[in-house]
């Protein structure tokens, strides 16, 4: 044993270990704790550099992942609804993996309890949690985990979810806060992003506005400007499908005049009714109209089927006010997409609203134009008459005079001649003046409005409302005798069903290509009867005939008569 002096000497060399020791865990502690805090800086800026919403919440999940040392990170953002995750964000697990696991999780289980109480929430098993009921087929083995909310203005926006801590560890509490502070972080670039985004967007729907003005002050064609706004709305908000129906007069019903997109066909040239369609509702009541799945919505007469393969739909009034709407537009995604916010619905409001006034400044430029051109017919209209017609009879009245002192046969024959050659040219003249001075069509309706108005009218008697579908120039290349017997035909055909066909389902088609005009009434009913009176059909076929055209007679794959009636187009 060593003496009682160098036992003295070695307790202070012990004890200055110790310190060196207690000193050294110190120092590693504050350097770890350093390296922690420059890591954490490096994420924050590194998530608030982001300006595109996508990338920023992938960055802000790798972010999280590297901090705590996870294998496997989410994001889940909340829906519009507040109860379940509308978007899903995961680093750590293959593709490969996420196709077998299958659907990204809704917000049930642990996720859920996080979406009911955004407060941070650290499990060293998630299993032995209530809430917990296990995992999927495929899903990588889970135990420890670490969940934070992340809150945008005071909203909370969605959850980090965190789980496998490395190299078996535990999540702690150092773990919390970093994480908590990255939140924050988050929160901020999450808002950045989607001011960005809402200002970008902005930004296409005055771009949007500015070409459809342009294209009405310059005289563009009224279908193309519609076409446009149809088009531009649908690329802006993503829809698969857009379409703008304008209002028939005196008719109470809504024609779609352009669809573009997913099955643009189904509802190209459509008669719609105010009360059992998406867009009438929204014209009627002068106000937007949602639907979060249009192909099952109860207020829409599913009839033609047109909706297949889309969900979320939305119709805005083009245009209200005083003037009230002057159409409506209707735009719809496919199905599984994210529902019409009320933010998007606002904006296309305005977008609609900014159509409707370029609309209307374009309407007031063409009736100036037309009234300068109705101005400068009258003047001639009046030239003609005060002069030319005056000065016409005032020679015939000279050569009349004249020919009474010719004596020459031949020569006076001419004169007379002469006398009624002027005659005529006066009565021309005054056949211009008159036409000249009438307004063309004044207050005739045009086929569209007739043939709806025919079945509409028929409508109480077949006990159900037909569908119709009208396509092409009807009111301009149809002269108005041909016009006359479609209506006729139009008539007939409805009258026919209501009396003989039992049917509980009609569609009308009325086209025309600018060569021939054609009519097809379809009806699911008991199809033609093998003898019986025809008469109805056989004038159907003498109309047809007399314009050089021909009556058809079919049945339809499902039952019931298809009847097509077709005539050349005779123009004046």
């Amino acid at each position: 044993m060593g003496s009682p002096e160098e036992a003295r000497v070695r307790l202070p060399q012990l004890r200055l270990d110790e310190l060196l020791e207690e000193l050294q865990a110190r120092l590693d502690a504050a350097r770890g704790t350093q390296d922690r805090v420059h890591s954490l800086l490096e994420a924050v800026l590194s998530v608030g550099r982001e300006l595109d919403l996508e990338q920023a919440l992938h960055s802000i999940v790798e972010a999280a992942a590297a901090l705590v040392d996870a294998e496997y990170a989410a994001l889940g953002v909340i829906g519009p609804d507040g109860r379940r995750l509308s978007a899903f964000h995961t680093v750590g697990v293959s593709d490969e993996q996420i196709a077998r696991i299958g659907p990204y999780p809704e917000g049930h289980g642990i996720l859920g309890e996080l979406i009911t109480h955004p407060e941070p929430l650290r499990l060293a098993k998630l299993s032995d949690h209530p809430a917990s009921f296990g995992f999927p087929a495929h899903h990588p083995p889970m135990n420890t985990f670490l969940g934070v909310p992340i809150r945008v203005r005071d909203q909370v926006f969605g959850n980090l979810y965190l789980t496998e801590k490395r190299g078996g560890a535990q999540f702690d509490e150092d773990d919390v806060s970093v994480t908590l502070t990255l939140a924050v972080a988050a929160g901020i670039a999450i808002d950045n992003a989607r001011l960005y985004e809402e200002s970008r967007l902005r930004e296409r729907w005055l771009r949007a506005n500015a070409e459809i003005a342009h294209s009405l002050m310059s005289g563009g064609d009224g279908t193309q400007v519609l076409a446009l706004i149809a088009e531009r709305a649908g690329e802006i908000t993503g829809s698969a499908l857009a379409a703008v129906a304008l209002p028939m007069a005196d008719t109470g019903t809504l024609a779609v005049e352009i669809a573009v997109g997913m099955d643009a066909e189904a509802h190209r040239g459509l008669v719609l009714s105010m009360d059992k369609s998406l867009m009438g509702l929204a014209f009627a009541a002068a106000a937007p109209v949602t639907s979060i799945d249009v192909g099952h919505d109860e207020r829409i007469s599913l009839e033609p089927p047109r909706f297949g393969g889309l969900g979320p739909a939305v119709a805005v009034p083009i245009g209200t006010g005083e003037a009230g709407a002057r159409g409506v537009v209707l735009l719809a995604r496919e199905t599984g997409e994210p529902a019409f916010s009320a933010t998007e619905t606002e904006t296309l409001q305005a977008f609609a609203a900014q159509a409707a006034v370029a609309m209307e400044l374009a309407e007031r430029r063409q009736d100036a134009e037309q009234i300068a051109v109705l101005e400068d017919r009258d003047r001639i209209a009046r030239d003609l008459h005060d002069l030319a017609i005056q000065r016409l009879f005032a020679t015939g009245m000279t050569l009349q005079s004249a020919g009474r002192f010719i004596e020459h046969e031949g020569a006076s024959e001419r004169v007379v001649r002469a006398v009624d050659d002027l005659d005529e040219t006066i009565k021309i003249i005054r056949s211009t003046i008159f036409g000249l001075r009438t307004r063309d069509g004044a207050g005739e309706a045009g086929l569209r409005a007739r043939a709806v108005r025919v079945v509409g009218e028929a409508a109480p008697v077949l006990g159900f409302a037909p569908s119709v579908r009208m396509e092409g120039l009807l009111d301009t290349d149809v002269p108005k005798e041909t016009a006359d017997h479609v209506v006729a035909v139009l008539s007939e055909a409805l009258t026919n069903i209501a009396r003989h066909a039992r049917a509980s389902r009609a569609e009308v088609v009325l086209a025309t290509d600018g060569r021939e005009v054609r009519l097809s009434v379809t009806d699911n009913g008991a199809g033609l009867p093998s003898g019986g009176r025809r008469s109805g059909l056989r004038n159907m076929a003498e109309r047809a005939e007399q314009s050089g055209g021909r009556l058809e007679l079919g049945a339809p794959e499902g039952g019931g008569t298809a009847l097509t009636w077709r005539v050349p187009l005779r123009k004046a």
